[in-house]
Parts: structure tokens; sequence; C-alpha cells
């Protein structure tokens, strides 16, 4: 025995991922290459230049756009043997994702929102599991408020509780604080590291913040659809007290 920690298991794995996208101009390479492998439970910041292929990266590895070559696999399930049905219950149960863009449904309330996944998934406690998550976000007041009458803030924490309502496996978050002010942003960024550490939920983070990237387990970098660097940051250590 040499006391090591066993290897951790990957939840996803991007596999000498190539996405080629056709234009006026030409046939464009997106995505180059792209390996990767994220632990289950850990936490990785994606960060690079816009238009390096990051928000790509994260729809491949969603299984919202299909890659040119190579191979995506994301908790056990290699996406490319599913059509779109068997993708959409798919993510249904094992990803969420929360954009920049806080889409969400404007006739419907927060509670409503944020329910949505859970009805679908016939969970017979979808309203309970809903006002759960809502309270945990610091929106028990809000639950039969329409999204116009929340503020750019509140309405990211309801997309944040509806991502983590379902429990899902990995969570994808693209820039989530892009749309808010400096204040607003840094208390949906500590909301949403706090529920990935309660939950356990696999984090892949895509930010142009170094400061947000850096609370991640790893930052990895993308430029011109590759990637250029993947390096460890010790915060889990942090975050967990260890000096």
């Amino acid at each position: 025995m040499t006391g090591e920690p066993p290897p951790q298991e990957s939840i996803v794995r991007l596999a000498d991922v190539n996405l080629k996208l056709a234009s006026l101009a030409g046939e464009v390479n997106i995505l180059r290459g792209i390996d990767l492998s994220v632990a289950r439970g850990e936490a990785v910041g994606v960060v690079g230049p816009s238009g390096s292929g990051k928000s790509t990266m994260m729809m491949v590895t969603a299984g919202l756009e299909r890659p040119s070559a190579g191979q995506v696999t994301v908790a056990g399930r290699v996406l490319s043997e599913m059509d779109e049905d068997a993708l959409a219950l798919f993510r249904r149960s094992n990803v969420g994702i929360v954009f920049q863009a806080f889409h969400l449904i404007p006739t419907m309330t927060a509670l409503e929102n944020v329910a949505i996944p859970l009805e679908l998934a016939r969970r017979t406690d979808a309203f309970p599991r809903a006002a759960e998550l809502l309270r945990a976000v610091g929106l028990g007041q809000r639950l039969h408020h329409y999204p116009g009458q929340l503020s750019g803030g509140e309405q990211q924490r309801v997309a944040l509780a509806r991502a983590f309502a379902p429990e899902p496996a990995l969570l994808l978050a693209d820039e989530p604080t892009g749309n808010l002010d400096g204040a607003t942003g840094r208390a949906v960024i500590e909301l949403l590291f706090d529920l990935h550490d309660r939950s356990g939920t696999t984090l892949i983070l895509i930010t142009h913040d170094p400061a947000v990237a850096g609370r991640c387990d790893r930052v990895v970098r993308i430029e011109d659809g590759r990637i250029v660097s993947d390096q460890p940051t010790g915060a889990r250590a942090e975050r967990a007290g260890v000096k």
C-alpha cells in the first residue's frame, strides 16, 4: 500500500473533442482537440478571452451541441449514443444549467419556475421542494412573485434554485453574474459556492473574473478552442479550513 488516496471518479470526460461549424467564409474551428476530465464533486473554473470556445465547450458537455469529432461522457453515459429525446431526459435528471440570462418563464411565479423540472420528473414533492430551495437562497418571501416583480439578483437566485432542484450530478454555470452589478454578483457567487459545497454537486463555472475562478478547485484556461493550462488552486482545502 502506498498510502495515497484512491483516484476520484470522473463525472465528465471530454476526449479529443472537436467542433467545426460552416460559415459564409468557410469552415470555422470552434473546439480543437479538447481533453478534459472532471472528478465527481469537483469545482472547475473555466477562463479565457471572448470567443475562445468556453461556452461552446459547456454546450457540448450538456449535450446541447454535438461535436464534430471526439467523445463526451457525462455521468457514465456517452452523449453521442443518445438521440435528442434521450438527451433531454438525461439532462433533466443529471445536469443543471445556469446561464447569464436568467431564462425564467415570465408568466410563472418563482415557486412555479423552480418546480418545473421537478414536475417534469413527476416528483410528488415538487412544490414543497421548490419552496425549500427558494427559502435556502433567501427568497422565502418571494415565492409567489413573478420574474418581472423581482430584481436581477433575485431572478438569478431563482435560476440557481431551479438548477439545483433536481439534485443534479453536474451543474454548468455560464457567466452567472454577467447581468448583475458587482455587489449583487458577489452575493450570487457566494450562494453558488455554498450550494455546491452543501450538495456535493460537480460544478463547471465559466467566468471572466480570475478571483471567482480561483475559488474553484482547478482553473482551466481556453484559448482559440484549445486548453492551454489546467492548474489546481488549493481552494478546496481553504474552504475546508485546512491551512
